[in-house]
């Protein structure tokens, strides 16, 4: 089997048992980030 050929495979397997989780999938966990920077801005904007 060829050195690339070897790679390659590799790399599909890896990437098949990969679950990386996606943006859209958070859901709560990133709404809640994003509710508290937003009010880290606010609070930072009212104090200057």
């Amino acid at each position: 089997m060829k050195t690339n050929t070897r790679f390659i495979k590799s790399v599909c397997e890896t990437a098949a048992k990969e679950k990386a989780v996606m943006p859209w999938t958070r859901g709560t966990l990133r709404a809640r980030f994003i509710a508290k920077r937003k009010s880290q801005v606010q609070s930072r904007d009212h104090a200057a």
